[in-house]
């Protein structure tokens, strides 16, 4: 099968299955938040999972390739972002395990109908308009940023298409903790597990990995958090198992 790659772009490595991935040479690119997220995920057998705000298909590819789930769909606004998304699940003959659809989050649950998915994930932009500069460049800004939707619509779209006990799988930043549980219960998704992810040992949390459940009762366990390395440049057992080197 012959997959474009176009002019700017790049097809990289996974560790996973042998997968790979196209992703721009200079633009945006998956980070490890979207590889925790997908290490933190549970997608049992059998299961539908969706991805709000897929970018280059990352999350869908991973959760694939990790569990034992029976099909994946990524949602994604951009539409260069969803095409190469879709190029990469064809490069991996993934065309019946993972969709690609090109739509807006706010619009989550009018594409897919209520009560559509077992598990929901969602790596949304962590600034909101009063925390730091838009990037100017735009698929890195609408990454970064609340330009397109904010935290409330990506809780509110979840909540919509979760199946009742279904699941719901969020990265954030640990200064918003706060809002995102108030979102979370506001919207019928209680939250059942907290990591907090550190750089260091030594260092404060800069991410927070987040399980939610809907109509879940009030019971929420705090696991041990993740240290990301063990010295400048050296990667954490932990970290090297979720990566899969």
């Amino acid at each position: 099968m012959t997959i474009d790659v176009y002019e700017g772009e790049r097809i990289d490595e996974l560790h996973r299955n042998g997968y790979r991935i196209i992703q721009k040479k200079d633009g945006f690119c998956f980070g490890m938040d979207a590889v925790l997220l997908s290490g933190f995920a549970a997608v049992k057998e059998g299961e539908r999972a969706l991805d709000l705000g897929c970018g280059t298909g990352i999350i869908p590819l991973l959760l694939e390739a990790k569990t034992r789930g029976r099909h994946f769909t990524g949602l994604e606004i951009q539409r260069e972002m969803a095409d190469m998304a879709a190029r990469s699940v064809r490069l991996n003959r993934l065309q019946d395990k993972i969709d690609i659809i090109e739509g807006d989050i706010k619009e989550a649950g009018r594409i897919f109908g209520g009560a559509s998915f077992d598990v929901v994930t969602a790596n949304p932009p962590y600034m909101n308009d009063s925390h730091g500069l838009k990037n100017p460049d735009l698929p890195r800004a609408i990454a970064r940023h609340e330009v397109l939707c904010t935290l409330q619509d990506v809780v509110r779209e979840a909540a919509k298409v979760l199946r009742p006990g279904g699941r719901f799988y969020l990265v954030h930043r640990p200064r918003r903790l706060i809002e995102i549980i108030t979102e979370l219960a506001g919207y019928g998704l209680e939250p059942k597990r907290l990591k907090f992810v550190h750089p260091f040992a030594d260092r404060e949390a800069k991410m927070v990995l987040i399980e939610a459940a809907r109509g879940g009762r009030s019971f929420v366990r705090v696991e041990k958090p993740l240290i990301v390395f063990r010295e400048r440049g050296i990667y954490t057992d932990e970290i090297n198992e979720i990566y899969g080197y």
